[in-house]
């Protein structure tokens, strides 16, 4: 059965997609390279993966005032997450995807869970984030992406 969490939305939309989930903070500046997408802090468990087209879940943001510009490059360059999921955000974290929806049109929803709900969140799974309703949606089943609907 699918399971519905409650979230705190701090920037509306909808985003869907597999998961990929860690429990270390993350600084984008420094952290992700824009051009692709991939995480490239050698000391992070996410070392060398991808953020693109991912729900991405991680605790908290490192805090870097270029963490908005860096989301405006991975939104302009087409390699940002599709969905950003928090425990604590950073409000600089927010801003960027604040500002990509005015300047590319494109809403990242990004939303915060409780412990027990960001727990519950594994790598691999698929997701659909409802920032309108305020909704985490952890789907029990394999999906195909083309059959889900924006």
């Amino acid at each position: 059965m699918d399971k519905i969490i409650n979230c705190k939305v701090l920037t509306a939309g909808c985003g869907q997609g597999e998961l990929l989930v860690t429990h270390q903070s993350i600084s984008l500046w420094g952290g992700v390279d824009p051009s692709n997408g991939k995480t490239i802090d050698p000391r992070h468990e996410m070392f060398a993966q991808s953020i693109t087209a991912k729900v991405l879940a991680f605790p908290s943001g490192k805090g870097s005032a270029a963490a908005p510009l860096v989301m405006l490059e991975l939104i302009k360059q087409g390699t940002a997450p599709v969905a950003i999921i928090n425990m604590e955000t950073d409000p600089l974290l927010v801003a960027g995807p604040v500002i990509g929806k005015h300047f590319y049109g494109r809403a990242i929803p990004v939303v915060c869970l409780n412990q027990e709900g960001f727990v519950s969140l594994k790598t691999g799974g698929k997701a659909l984030v409802d920032g309108d309703r305020g909704e985490v949606v952890i789907y029990d089943r394999q999906l195909p992406l083309e059959s889900w609907k924006a």
